[in-house]
């Protein structure tokens, strides 16, 4: 593992960064919806806002990913973290729905420089056969913020109101922004790829691998099925079940806690066993849960899905990306591999909302649950018959 105490101190400033940015995207999250319904947006406007994020992200994820293999990941990581300083200023004087929206697309650039990065050094720091306990034990930060961040919003928003909630974000990015600044080794003195290449490679030819292109399609379908989940679940809580910001910052967190909670058992299990099969058994039951949430018509109910849903990712997710470092070290292009994840990542969250959006604007929401675990179903059987 080279030096201990040097990996230990690169991977806690990571870990804490990525945990406190995370709650502060947390906090807001599921509180927009209720804020741009408030403003008069409809059911397509409110996909466009949760898409918006994900568009710009989905777009620079992997040029961030590539650029930090040739020039670090310091001065990107500190850029993407201060610019997510100034945004929460800007969210808490917004009052619009186009507001709103640019300001997701802005969110979202800024987002493409933190955690593919972040995931890219530690996947570079990752010694072999450690794969997956130390990205699970690395993913908690983000899961484990993300599920903090709902709950604080949620009591921000009901003592404070929807300004605070915004600005909390911003403190919180700037903390990270002191924690990279003061802990992270200089661009000179960053660890490397023993069998890292100079240079890019491009995506196209990145894709053509069956491995991660398989990995790639998985994480798109199953990260649209919680892009519908996180962009409407507060809403119809809200608006048709008449839960407070507080009790619908907890169902969304119920998710990412049990989520977080398995990742580093589950990445454990993952150095040890069938990896294949890891992903293929989270994919079941995260189709099972979505078509469950469709019927759930209660605050226990949705808590319990919630939490099978969590448990599903909290399964493939650590499977996922310790075979992701292991292509990413293969290759010699950790931060491409890891920016590719990313991307999938962020094309999920643009197109579940969209999609969710037309079908509750055309159908009903029924119906977008059930096409969602269509699409997840379709993501696990191509892991089944092609990885």
């Amino acid at each position: 593992m080279g030096d201990d105490s040097r990996f230990f101190k690169i991977f806690f400033t990571l870990f804490l960064s990525v945990f406190i940015t995370t709650m502060g995207a947390g906090i807001i999250g599921p509180l927009l919806p209720i804020y741009a319904h408030e403003l008069g947006a409809n059911a397509f406007q409110i996909g466009l806002i949760f898409a918006a994020f994900s568009l710009t992200r989905s777009i620079f994820v992997p040029y961030f990913g590539r650029l930090s293999d040739i020039k670090g990941k310091k001065p990107i990581l500190m850029t993407g973290l201060l610019l997510y300083f100034f945004l929460s200023i800007l969210y808490s004087l917004s009052n619009g729905i186009w507001h709103l929206i640019i300001l997701r697309l802005t969110q979202g650039f800024a987002s493409a420089m933190i955690l593919p990065v972040a995931q890219a050094y530690v996947g570079i720091l990752t010694p072999e056969a450690y794969e997956g306990r130390t990205m699970g034990l690395f993913n908690v930060s983000l899961y484990g913020g993300l599920s903090a961040g709902p709950i604080v919003g949620g009591i921000v928003k009901d003592h404070s109101g929807m300004k605070w909630s915004f600005l909390s974000m911003g403190i919180l990015a700037f903390t990270g922004f002191l924690l990279c600044l003061l802990l992270l080794p200089p661009k000179e003195k960053e660890p490397k790829l023993l069998k890292g290449k100079s240079g890019t490679i491009p995506y196209s030819l990145l894709i053509k691998n069956i491995t991660i292109m398989v990995l790639f399609l998985f994480r798109v379908c199953f990260t649209l099925c919680i892009g519908i989940m996180w962009t409407f679940l507060p809403l119809i809580a809200s608006t048709r079940l008449g839960f407070s910001s507080t009790s619908i910052g907890l169902l969304l967190s119920i998710h990412v806690l049990v989520s977080g909670i398995f990742q580093t058992p589950m990445g454990y299990l993952a150095d040890r066993f069938n990896k294949k099969k890891m992903i293929i058994t989270g994919g079941l039951l995260g189709i099972i849960s979505i078509l469950c949430l469709a019927k759930a018509s209660d605050f226990w109910h949705i808590a319990i899905i919630n939490a099978f849903l969590g448990l599903a990712a909290g399964i493939s997710i650590p499977a996922v990306m310790a075979i992701s470092v292991i292509e990413g070290r293969k290759i010699g292009y950790m931060g491409s591999v890891m920016g590719l994840m990313a991307q999938a990542h962020s094309l999920g969250m643009f197109f579940g909302p969209i999609l969710a959006g037309l079908l509750m604007q055309f159908i009903s929401i029924k119906w977008t649950f059930i096409i969602s675990s269509f699409i997840l179903a379709s993501g696990t059987g191509l892991i089944y018959l092609l990885l």
